[in-house]
């Protein structure tokens, strides 16, 4: 009889469990902070001030985290490069984990005064510092792995990430807001999610324990020693491919913080929407993402991931314009669409980046290459998001929030066109 070949995703089942485990621990650690942010950090870490002052003051310890980033994606990208993709990615995610586990036991402005902010902006700070080299490590675990033809599929295993790190977030916000009164939940009900990361972490490091060092870090070192400093190789050769790297990262980052971030925050305290009933509306938006993701993957292999990129940027310039409305509509059925449509269009921008970003690299600097690449298209296009849809919110009118979309998606459509080739 004829051996059936094994499917390719059965074969690597370990690699991709990895590589996906660690980028769900990465949203999802980033998002219970970011709904903690919108809803109770103000108030419990910066009292004193205006309700206006503790909102902004509140999102720039959230920003914080995307100023540590490209520092970490330096850090760890020299040691993925240098040392491997399997140790890097393990001792990133303790950082980040652990980061993210000890918030829980933060001391609030009322006990500890100003230290309970400073600690607040150290562990934020450890937080994106280990999340720096967390993506780039978890994608060309999968992509380095891939079989000819499945690149852009596997490079969307660490991109599912997302979604389900944002159901278990948002998920258990919404339980823990239906269970506990308001009082519980800001006195001590916000900390749970934080303490349960813990388990998460344990699963991520027990999986990438047990796997191997990429078949492609292999044969680079076999053929040639590693630069001994990969980021001044990466700048002193591969500089436009950063910037273009960098500017195709953008549009992703600023619908998933727009239509998640800000839009938790301004529904609830602008439009009149109850904390659950938008928590809720948020969770069912979410399976979009995933949808546009898987579709991005499979569309990439067809295609090339710089096509569906292309075309990603491109409906996140048309989202842009109708954004601010849809949230605004009062109709919940309308702000449901409007996310969901929002997520879906983040889907083709953010699945192929897997398998798009690892072509403008060699691989002797391509771990650090797409981790500054990704995490400095964080800042741009997430840790500004939620201050220029507010500002364009209070400037403009709730109808002018999605304008940042629109200038995020010509930026990511600029950059895709105007890449080296790929590799």
């Amino acid at each position: 009889m004829t051996a059936h070949p094994t499917h390719p995703f059965r074969a690597n089942a370990r690699i991709l469990t990895a590589s996906l485990v660690g980028t769900a621990v990465e949203f999802y650690d980033f998002y219970i902070y970011a709904t903690a942010a919108a809803l109770v950090i103000g108030p419990l870490f910066f009292p004193t001030q205006s309700p206006a002052a503790r909102t902004l003051l509140a999102f720039m310890t959230f920003g914080l985290a995307f100023v540590a980033r490209p520092v970490g994606a330096i850090a760890f990208g020299h040691f993925g490069d240098r040392v491997g993709r399997k140790s890097t990615l393990v001792a990133s995610l303790m950082l980040m984990g652990g980061s993210t586990f000890a918030i829980a036991f933060l001391p609030t402005y009322a006990v500890a005064g100003a230290l309970a902010p400073a600690l607040l902006c150290l562990l934020r700070f450890g937080q994106g510092f280990g999340l720096g080299g967390e993506w780039g490590g978890a994608s060309l675990l999968a992509v380095e792995n891939a079989p000819k033809g499945w690149e852009a599929r596997f490079g969307a295993a660490p991109q599912l990430g997302a979604p389900l790190g944002f159901l278990a977030a948002n998920g258990l916000f919404l339980m823990l807001s239906l269970t506990l009164p308001p009082a519980a939940f800001a006195a001590w009900g916000w900390r749970i999610p934080f303490l349960a990361s813990a388990v998460l972490v344990l699963v991520g490091l027990w999986v990438r324990l047990k796997i191997g060092e990429t078949a492609a870090f292999r044969a680079a070192i076999e053929a040639a020693p590693p630069p001994r400093v990969p980021v001044g190789q990466l700048f002193r050769n591969h500089f436009g491919a950063v910037v273009a790297g960098t500017a195709g990262v953008m549009a992703c980052f600023a619908i998933f913080y727009l239509a998640t971030t800000f839009a938790l925050s301004f529904a609830t305290t602008r439009l009149g929407y109850s904390m659950q009933g938008f928590l809720a509306v948020q969770l069912m938006a979410n399976f979009a993402l995933a949808v546009g993701i898987v579709l991005g993957g499979y569309w990439a292999d067809r295609a090339s991931p710089a096509r569906v990129l292309t075309i990603g940027a491109a409906l996140t310039m048309v989202v842009g314009l109708g954004f601010g409305s849809g949230l605004a509509s009062g109709s919940v059925p309308l702000v449901l669409v409007t996310l969901a449509s929002a997520l879906l269009v983040m889907g083709l921008a953010y699945g192929p980046l897997g398998a798009w970003l690892p072509t403008l690299y060699p691989t002797g600097v391509r771990y650090t290459g797409i981790s500054i690449a990704f995490n400095c298209g964080g800042i741009l296009g997430g840790a500004l998001a939620p201050f220029a849809a507010t500002w364009l919110a209070q400037t403009g009118g709730v109808a002018y929030v999605g304008l940042f979309l629109t200038l995020a998606g010509a930026v990511t459509l600029t950059g895709v066109l105007l890449a080296p080739p790929q590799r």
